[in-house]
C-alpha cells in the first residue's frame, strides 16, 4: 500500500473523476477525505469506498467557492487525521454559451469554483501542510485546446495550468510540490451532456473516450515518491487525441 496512512483530500469526490481517484487512494492504504458540495452523492461515495475494504473515510460538504468552508474541511480533516499530505483539487463546473450569451454571473460562477476553490485549498495546504506534501489541480485539455461554447471554463482551467506554476514556485520552500493534469474527453456525465457533443459541433470517437480511472492513475503517479521531482508541470490525458494529424 503506498499511501498507507497518508491522509488524502479530494474535491469534486462524489462521481466520476474524484470518485475514481479517492477510490485508489482508499486501496492504497490513505485515509481519504470526500469534499463535495452535495452530501446525500457523499454519502453514497463513502458508503462505495467503505465496502471495498475497512479504511479511515471522512466526508465533507463543501462549496469549494467559499473559502470559509473550505478552511474549515481542512480545520476538520487535520481535527480527525492529524495532519494533511495530498489535496486533489478536482470540483470543476462548466457553462456552455456562446460568448456574447455569458453574463458577469456565468463567469464568476465557473471561476470560483474551477480556479478560486483551487486556491483556497492551496492557501490553507501552504498554511498547515508542516511536513510537506503534495498538490494536484484538475485542469482541462481545454486550456490549450478549446471549442466553441466553453469561454469561461476554458480560461478557468488555463489560468488553473498558471497558477499551478506559480503554486510550485512558491511551494518549493515549503516541501509542497504541485502539479496539474489536463484530462482529455473521459466517460462522465460532464462529457456526455456536453451540447457540442449532443449537436455534433464535436467529435468524439470511442477510442478517444478515457475512464475517470485513466486519471486516477496519474493522480497517484504525482502523488508518489515516483514523482519527487515532479513540480510545476502538468501532464496530458487525453489519450494522444491533440497529438494526431
Amino acid at each position: 500500500m503506498k499511501f498507507l496512512n497518508k491522509v488524502v483530500l479530494v474535491t469534486g469526490a462524489a462521481g466520476g473523476i474524484g470518485l475514481a481517484i479517492a477510490k485508489r487512494f482508499y486501496i492504497e492504504g490513505a485515509k481519504v477525505v470526500l469534499i463535495d458540495i452535495d452530501e446525500d452523492e457523499l454519502q453514497s461515495a463513502k458508503n462505495t469506498l467503505a465496502a471495498l475494504q475497512e479504511g479511515a473515510l471522512m466526508i465533507q460538504r463543501c462549496d469549494v467557492s467559499n473559502e470559509t468552508e473550505v478552511q474549515q474541511v481542512v480545520i476538520e480533516s487535520i481535527k480527525k487525521f492529524g495532519s494533511i499530505d495530498v489535496i486533489v483539487n478536482n470540483a470543476g463546473l462548466m457553462i456552455f454559451k456562446k460568448l456574447e450569451e455569458h453574463t458577469t454571473r456565468d463567469w464568476n460562477k465557473i471561476l470560483n469554483v474551477d480556479l478560486m476553490g483551487a486556491f483556497y485549498f492551496t492557501k490553507f495546504a501552504f498554511l498547515n501542510m508542516e511536513h510537506g506534501g503534495c498538490i494536484i489541480n484538475i485542469s482541462s485539455i481545454h486550456a490549450i485546446e478549446t471549442t466553441p461554447m466553453v469561454a469561461s471554463y476554458a480560461a478557468a482551467k488555463a489560468a488553473l495550468v498558471s497558477f499551478t506554476r506559480s503554486s510550485a514556485i512558491e511551494g518549493n520552500s515549503k516541501r509542497i510540490r504541485v502539479n496539474a493534469i489536463l484530462p482529455g474527453a473521459i466517460d462522465t456525465p460532464m462529457l456526455w451532456d456536453n451540447p457540442n457533443i449532443k449537436a455534433g459541433l464535436e467529435q468524439i470517437n470511442k477510442d478517444s473516450v478515457g475512464k475517470p480511472d485513466d486519471i486516477a492513475g496519474v493522480a497517484l503517479f504525482l502523488a508518489s515518491d515516483d514523482a519527487a521531482f515532479v513540480q510545476g508541470t502538468y501532464i496530458e490525458v487525453d489519450g494522444g487525441r491533440l497529438s494526431r494529424l
